[in-house]
């Protein structure tokens, strides 16, 4: 069974420990914000600190990113269809691209709250002591979150991941302004919380456009960095039977590459043959390069970025037909068999003949000069090869 003809489930297999993995953290991440929601909210409504409020609805956004990558998880692992040959790796893409946003939205609610507090600073509630606890508690949660979030997903080379590791910092930095906020209030400073509310909402805004910007740049096909791009050129070139490479283009999809490349061989080998070391250039890249998903190769005779297309010449009917007249001048009889070999713009002929009687060597220099000769302005050929098989009856 030819590698077509696999179930494309079965040339891409279904990282089963990744999404395990990529489950347990963010389940873990939901029940941190879980009760971080409910006791913010409860505590801050009953200690009238409208910062821990605040800060309770920014835990609740979290939660909603959190359901954003289980979904995200789960249908990113089912594996190549007709529908999507590659898999549902792009789903992680998507989901950064909306966390992104959602990070964008928080630092814009976060500037726009602070706004409304630096305007209003005598309205204020005086704040419990309570309320810091809270915070302060809440501040460590949260960035132990983050720590243990981003060391998963960078060992998973998860981008959703550390997005979402990512967002629970801009909980941890949220947080801090509230904890500040609140110790502030209960010093007497009260715009301390609004000050540092709009610094931490603009370091939020920021890092979700980012994040955005990175997912969009994917999903537009941005390609591999110089660095990569050249250590997969240089596993190209190592292959045995590569002569040359060009047109070699990646893109991105999710933690993996997708790879396109025209690979170069000797143009008088056989056709099995350049598929032989196609397969072996393929195999290779994907040995040595964990990150490649799948690699496409092109086999050319030669490098048609530089030289002539053979495109304009006939197909092989025609040129048969008029290599019959060219052979017929000089005197010979059909060929057996014939290959034809499209470069540089032209075509090169090898030849086969079967003979009763073992061919005469110097009869068959001359005839191949007279061949030679005659092929001086031939709209099609530029080289035909005579080789003579002893064929006795």
């Amino acid at each position: 069974m030819s590698t077509e003809e696999l179930p494309l489930s079965t040339r891409m297999p279904i990282d089963d420990r990744r999404y395990r993995e990529g489950r347990t953290v963010t389940w873990v991440s939901v029940a941190v914000n879980l009760v971080l929601t409910v006791t913010q909210i409860a505590v801050g409504t009953l200690a009238h600190a409208q910062s821990l409020v605040a800060d309770g609805f920014h835990s609740l956004s979290d939660l909603v990113a959190d359901f954003m990558v289980l979904v995200a998880n789960f249908h990113s692992r089912h594996p190549a269809d007709a529908s999507h040959p590659y898999g549902h790796h792009r789903i992680e893409t998507v989901a950064s691209f909306a966390l992104g946003l959602l990070l964008v939205a928080t630092g814009g609610a976060i500037l726009w709250a602070a706004a409304g507090r630096i305007q209003h600073l005598e309205d204020l509630p005086p704040v419990a002591p309570v309320a810091l606890w809270v915070a302060v508690a809440t501040l460590a949660a949260k960035e132990g979150l983050f720590r243990y979030m981003l060391r998963v997903g960078e060992r998973l080379r998860s981008p959703m991941l550390i997005a979402n590791a990512w967002h629970a910092r801009s909980d941890a930095a949220s947080s801090l302004v509230v904890t500040a906020g609140i110790a502030g209030s209960l010093f007497g400073f009260r715009f301390l919380d609004p000050v540092a509310a709009v610094i931490v909402g603009f370091m939020i805004l920021r890092m979700g456009a980012v994040f955005s910007w990175d997912a969009l740049r994917e999903l537009m096909d941005e390609g591999v960095s110089g660095k990569e791009l050249a250590a997969i050129r240089a596993t190209v070139r190592a292959t045995p039977g590569v002569v040359g490479l060009h047109e070699l283009r990646t893109r991105r999809m999710a933690q993996k590459t997708l790879i396109d490349a025209h690979v170069q061989v000797d143009g008088h080998i056989s056709v099995s043959e350049g598929h032989r070391i196609g397969d072996e250039v393929r195999r290779r890249v994907l040995a040595a390069h964990e990150d490649v998903l799948d690699m496409l190769v092109h086999i050319d005779p030669e490098n048609d970025m530089r030289i002539a297309s053979s495109a304009r010449l006939p197909d092989r009917q025609v040129l048969l037909g008029h290599l019959g007249k060219v052979l017929a001048q000089q005197d010979l009889p059909e060929p057996r068999k014939v290959h034809l070999h499209y470069l540089a713009g032209r075509v090169e002929a090898e030849v086969f003949f079967a003979l009763a009687t073992a061919p005469d060597a110097e009869v068959c220099v001359r005839v191949e000069a007279r061949l030679a000769d005659g092929l001086t302005g031939d709209p099609y050929f530029s080289k035909i090869s005579l080789n003579w098989m002893y064929a006795p009856k």
